[in-house]
């Protein structure tokens, strides 16, 4: 290898090396915003969302239950009986972070859904309720005022 070829090796390791940081920059901003804008989702609907452990990958070992909360953290239950918690903010968790997001996403479907089924179910009851209420007061009504005549 000449001296030209390795200084430009050099220079370009030294371009690949300044893009790392400004994307390592960027990725860091994304995952606050992702998981900022996760806990405004969550909160309203549950603590935590269960993980899929086929989704899990080998190195975080047997795990038998796996739950993330909206702070971005994961509860891994190890069959062992012990349990981990892992920051999925960090950066060494950043790849194991988007395998639960590709798996929890998917999710949100059905939890919006059992919350609008939830909210819709209790305005049908109340509404059913208000509607007698409001018969029976008003034949209340009508009976005291045709008594103090």
């Amino acid at each position: 290898m000449t001296i030209k070829e390795l200084a430009d090796s050099l220079k370009s390791l030294a371009d690949d090396i300044g893009q790392i940081s400004e994307l390592a920059s960027e990725e860091k901003l994304l995952v606050t915003e992702f998981f900022t804008s996760l806990l405004k989702l969550m909160q309203p609907l549950t603590p935590s969302i269960s993980v899929s452990t086929s989704a899990l990958p080998a190195e975080v070992g047997n795990v038998a239950q796996a739950h993330v909360d909206p702070t971005g953290h994961i509860a891994l239950w190890h069959e062992d009986g012990h349990m981990e918690l892992k920051n999925l903010v960090e950066e060494q968790n950043r790849d194991l972070m988007i395998l639960v997001i590709q798996d929890v996403m998917p999710k949100f479907k059905n939890l919006t859904s059992a919350q609008k089924n939830k909210i819709e179910s209790r305005i049908k009851f109340l509404s059913a309720v208000t509607k007698e209420i409001q018969k029976i007061s008003g034949a209340l009504s009508a009976l005291k005022s045709v008594a103090q005549k």
